[in-house]
């Protein structure tokens, strides 16, 4: 079959070079290619998934194997930003209510919440670990309280070694999902009037802890390619009474960006240096995009700033949301110094996070499916993304900038100036069409007022090519 499927291969990749398949086209199916070229299927199968690790078509779900778009048109990246240089409090996230809103309406196109569509996810896999995880009677029933399911803790030890840490099961505690884990670092090490240091965009629902814990923002400009601006934190941190960092290195939500090795052994050392808590989201870090022909990405999996720890904590924060299912909810946080006192504030919050989600993960790293769904996945968000800014670049009005990212499935998008994305999202509703406003990514309401986050992770279908040509039309209509 090796040499049989080699040759399919090849046939079918001169056809796409010489443009007899053009970008889009769809393959004949498994069955029909393999009655035409007289081979089994699974000889068919092995030619195009070759095809797919090298970039020269890509599977939809549901759908079948496509021509891929191999180089998407180049456009301009946004600038630096340029955020208010003083602590604040976070302001205007209510409009954040819109998009929790918007993912549970079935009738809504999906580009607004940073939630995979159940295509992207191995639904498959997680429906036998659930049924596995409900036979273990004698622990699926019960409490597991902090620190959390000592096997889950076991196989995320393990696997935070591809991160460069050297991190034990006793080092770990389980949460109901990253956002708890944000919130439960925070709680730790700050008191309700301190400021902390962000990425500027940033995540909104870190804005909402921040929030909620009667805290103040202090947003350091940040480089949609390379990272927060070591040297403007720097200044900051002299200037400001800062009592904590929160940073996403690795395809930060919703720049998209992977901090160069340097910068992150820059960053952990100013912050040893002030002896700042450094707090790390990594939710997306496994997301990296594959390297494929023709296509600049991620490569290996990105290390983590707590493999470069010093003398000041880095309490690493990240979750299965992105990667497994957003709905299982279960997270986790390496805390170190700081460990009894998250284990006692996440017991006082809520007990203990579910447990037979934890035993349905558990179960899923144990057998390997994880890491073959990631390889999957991602080269599925790759296609995505590419996918969407070559569309977008063709449809929306000329001078707009879309972030480049090499991994996760958000773009961010800066608009003419003249655009207001909170109008805009309003407009979108009542055509069944969810975006997130760019005001949601600051703590200040006027700031990113013509810049929007879309999900690429969507099924490409024509309703989500007629909401993109509709999205498109409402922004030169409101130029």
């Amino acid at each position: 079959m090796d040499t049989l499927y080699a040759a399919l291969a090849a046939k079918i990749r001169k056809h796409i070079d010489s443009g007899q398949l053009k970008p889009g086209d769809r393959l004949r199916g498994v069955r029909t290619q393999s009655e035409k070229q007289d081979v089994s299927i699974a000889t068919v199968l092995a030619a195009y998934h070759a095809l797919e690790d090298q970039g020269y078509i890509e599977s939809r779900p549901r759908s079948g194997f496509y021509v891929a778009l191999r180089n998407h048109t180049v456009v301009a990246t946004p600038d630096v930003s340029a955020p208010t240089s003083v602590p604040m409090p976070v302001t205007g996230q209510e409009m954040a209510l819109w998009l929790g809103k918007a993912a549970n309406n079935p009738a809504m196109v999906q580009l607004g919440a940073a939630v995979p569509d159940a295509s992207f996810l191995p639904t498959i896999a997680l429906e036998k670990a659930n049924l596995y995880a409900a036979r273990q009677r004698i622990h699926s029933v019960g409490y597991e309280f902090p620190p959390g399911l000592p096997e889950l803790r076991a196989q995320i030890a393990r696997r935070m070694a591809a991160t460069g840490c050297t991190t034990s099961a006793e080092d770990i505690v389980i949460t109901s999902g990253c956002q708890e884990a944000l919130t439960l670092a925070l709680r730790a090490v700050t008191t309700p009037g301190d400021v902390v240091a962000l990425e500027s965009p940033t995540f909104y629902g870190l804005l909402q802890v921040v929030d909620s814990l009667g805290l103040k923002a202090l947003e350091i400009p940040t480089h949609p390619e390379q990272g927060i601006s070591i040297e403007a934190l720097q200044l900051a941190l002299e200037q400001w009474p800062v009592k904590a960092c929160v940073v996403v290195p690795n395809f930060s939500n919703p720049l998209g960006y992977c901090m160069s090795d340097v910068d992150k052994r820059r960053l952990v050392d100013l912050l040893d240096q002030h002896d700042i808590p450094l707090i790390e989201d990594d939710v997306c870090g496994d997301l990296g995009f594959p390297r494929r022909q023709g296509i600049e990405a991620q490569g290996p999996r990105p290390i983590a700033l707590k493999s470069l720890e010093r003398n000041s904590p880095v309490i690493y924060c990240s979750s299965f949301s992105k990667t497994l299912a957003p709905g299982l909810r279960i997270g986790w946080i390496a805390p170190g110094k700081y460990l009894e006192r998250i284990e006692y504030l996440k017991y006082v919050s809520n007990l203990a996070s579910a447990t037979l989600p934890q035993l349905a993960i558990s179960h899923l790293l144990k057998s390997g499916l994880y890491e073959r769904h990631l390889k999957h996945v991602t080269t599925l968000y790759s296609q995505a993304v590419t996918r969407m800014i070559d569309t977008l670049s063709k449809q929306f009005p000329v001078g707009c900038k879309i972030t480049q990212p090499k991994g996760g499935f958000v773009i961010w998008v800066e608009l003419p100036h003249q655009i207001d994305t909170f109008k805009l999202a309003q407009q979108c509703l009542q055509h069944d069409i969810s975006i997130a406003p760019g005001q949601l990514f600051s703590a200040n309401k006027d700031k990113y007022r013509n810049f929007m986050r879309l999900s690429c992770a969507s099924v490409w279908n024509e309703s989500l090519e007629r909401a993109i040509s509709k999205l498109a039309g409402l922004i030169h209509q409101n130029l």
